[in-house]
């Protein structure tokens, strides 16, 4: 909590603590163009092990490994499945058609997740003049439903009727899933071919995310990250950074704590806003003047954002405290109607 503030926007707005500078300002580096740089490969390495995938590959940011993602694994033209409020159907600025050259199948997935049903209902439309399927996506944590994890199976289910269209899993939160429910990443994306984590979001990081696969998908996608500008060079004091992240996934059990509190207070304070409490660190739900309540948060010194218009985002992470939680439970608790 900097300058009095209670920064509730998102995951993604904190600052390396001392250990993690410090791991920076040691890290040894080499030229990550050319494969040199240790810690780069130490933490694809670590990585790859942790999602159980035989490579990985370190990237700017998860937008860029979603587009990766998609660049090795569609052809132009085709369809890929996602639900219809994932981040890299809504939230990546069309990329996807401009990056890739295909177009979206958005299915429902107001609960968090989509079905079995709904992949086969898009192959099978391939039949009737439709285009080909040539992805599905999937997002562990769902942000937009408010961090919800998927249901155990429910991943494997969605891969086996895919069949042979390779499963992209985006984890930008993955780690927030293993941890709300013990099940471990790897075991979570198993169903996946490739899969994209975020270092930069609840795991305090200041840049990077990594997409593991098998070894020639991310091979391609060195080459691919290249297209898109991504090669980095001495990137080892990056890359020091995420492995000390890679360090604070238990920790993540108090952001969702803090979450689930500030929840109680959303319901406590709108009837009916929330279906259930936060299982993660995300807090999401509609409110008609969202903008003003943005406003008023703001005046108490808690800022908030949007996800969609009247929909509303407050988001737990390791820059929050208690006291912090408090004050912005406070302000919910004052905020008009």
């Amino acid at each position: 909590m900097a300058s009095g503030i209670v920064d509730l926007r998102s995951d993604t707005v904190t600052s390396p603590d001392r250990a993690m500078r410090a791991a920076m300002a040691s890290a040894e580096v080499g030229d990550d163009a050319y494969g040199e740089d240790p810690t780069v490969r130490s933490l694809e390495e670590a990585f790859a092990a942790r999602v159980g995938k035989q490579a990985a590959l370190f990237v700017c940011s998860g937008l860029m490994g979603n587009q990766v993602a998609l660049r090795c694994l569609t052809n132009p033209g085709s369809l890929v499945v996602a639900g219809a409020t994932q981040h890299v159907v809504a939230y990546e600025h069309g990329a996807a058609g401009r990056n890739a050259g295909v177009q979206f199948h958005a299915v429902c997935d107001s609960s968090g997740s989509f079905g079995p049903d709904d992949v086969t209902y898009a192959m099978d439309s391939s039949r009737h003049h439709h285009p080909q399927v040539s992805l599905v996506c999937a997002e562990d944590t769902h942000m937009a439903s408010g961090g919800r994890p998927w249901a155990a199976g429910s991943l494997a289910a969605v891969a086996a009727a895919a069949g042979s269209v390779p499963v992209h899993l985006d984890g930008a939160r993955l780690f927030n899933a293993e941890v709300a429910t013990g099940v471990g990443a790897g075991v979570r994306a198993a169903a996946a071919v490739t899969v994209m984590c975020c270092l930069s979001k609840g795991l305090g990081a200041p840049v990077g995310s990594l997409l593991a696969g098998p070894a020639d998908v991310i091979a391609q996608a060195r080459t691919e990250r290249t297209v898109l500008g991504g090669t980095m060079r001495q990137a080892g004091v990056l890359a020091a950074a995420g492995l000390v992240a890679l360090g604070n996934v238990e920790r993540l059990a108090e952001d969702h704590r803090r979450a689930s509190r500030l929840g109680t207070a959303v319901a406590e304070r709108w009837s009916g806003a929330l279906a259930d409490l936060p299982s993660t660190n995300i807090v999401t739900f509609d409110h008609p003047a969202a903008d003003e309540l943005t406003d008023h948060m703001r005046r108490h010194g808690v800022l908030i954002g949007t996800v969609a218009p009247n929909r509303v985002r407050m988001v737990t992470h390791l820059d929050v405290d208690d006291p912090g939680l408090e004050r912005a439970c406070a302000a919910v608790a004052s905020a008009p109607d």
